[in-house]
């Protein structure tokens, strides 16, 4: 990121992103069942998560009804559509992997207008992630970060065996590999009966104390306004496993 401090970097943003600090309520959209059966029922306003806690609970929530089944598929009708379609206010950020088994708007059982949702291999983070990351936070007062690992992560795996057996990987395969060196390094260190899902695990840890500390994100932490959770998500069970920073 750019060296200049917390308020000059606000003031930017701000004058760039206006639209981003109108508030929003929210609407919870009915199942579908109960729409086909009442198609003039208007969706019931659901607060913003105003708070960390608050964010990391419904988050939590979600993902309970994501492992039983009991979905409720909230804001993923057209009234919500038209609703976020000239403003945003997500209650949280989340930086996930690539993989198509882990999409966090489905396992945390959110809707349109819910979530930031950056994506890279294995959660590798460099400065226009960072950035990425910051948008909520920094604009809109997005009170909570959740960095997301998971079980059976390609990327870390495929990182792992090229730092271990010193072979690079083809093109840009291989920022990634550079990325994740530090949580190879981490599970290397630690051992361990599975060096990779250890690895994964690392990833998620450094890189939610790297967002924490952020020059930028750190005094919104500070303060309570913000915070950061580090992740892991079973693929088997569909439960999502808090690592550290639980508000």
């Amino acid at each position: 990121m750019d060296t200049a401090g917390p308020p000059r970097r606000r003031a930017l943003l701000a004058g760039l992103f206006a639209g981003a600090t109108v508030g929003l309520p929210g609407c919870t959209s009915t199942s579908a069942a109960t729409s086909a059966a009442s198609t003039s029922a208007k969706p019931t306003p659901t607060p913003r998560p105003t708070t960390p806690a608050a964010a990391f609970a419904r988050l939590r929530e979600g993902n309970q009804r994501w492992v039983s089944g009991d979905l409720h598929h909230p804001d993923r009708d057209p009234t919500r559509r038209e609703l976020v379609a000239q403003t945003q206010e997500p209650f949280a950020a989340v930086l996930a992997c690539i993989d198509s088994r882990v999409p966090p708007e489905l396992l945390f059982d959110t809707g349109l207008g819910d979530l930031y949702v950056m994506r890279t291999g294995g959660e590798a983070i460099g400065p226009v992630v960072t950035g990425s990351v910051e948008y909520g936070p920094m604009t809109s007062g997005t009170p909570l970060v959740v960095v997301l690992g998971h079980q059976r992560c390609g990327a870390v795996e495929a990182a792992y065996k090229s730092l271990r057996e010193g072979k690079p990987l083809p093109g840009n395969l291989q920022a990634i590999v550079e990325a994740l060196r530090p949580a190879y390094a981490q599970a290397a260190k630690a051992g361990g009966a599975d060096p990779v899902d250890a690895m994964a695990r690392a990833q998620v840890t450094l890189t939610a104390n790297g967002l924490r500390a952020n020059q930028d994100l750190a005094p919104l932490v500070g303060k309570g306004a913000l915070g950061v959770v580090g992740a892991y998500y079973s693929l088997d069970t569909g439960t999502v496993e808090v690592l550290s920073g639980a508000p």
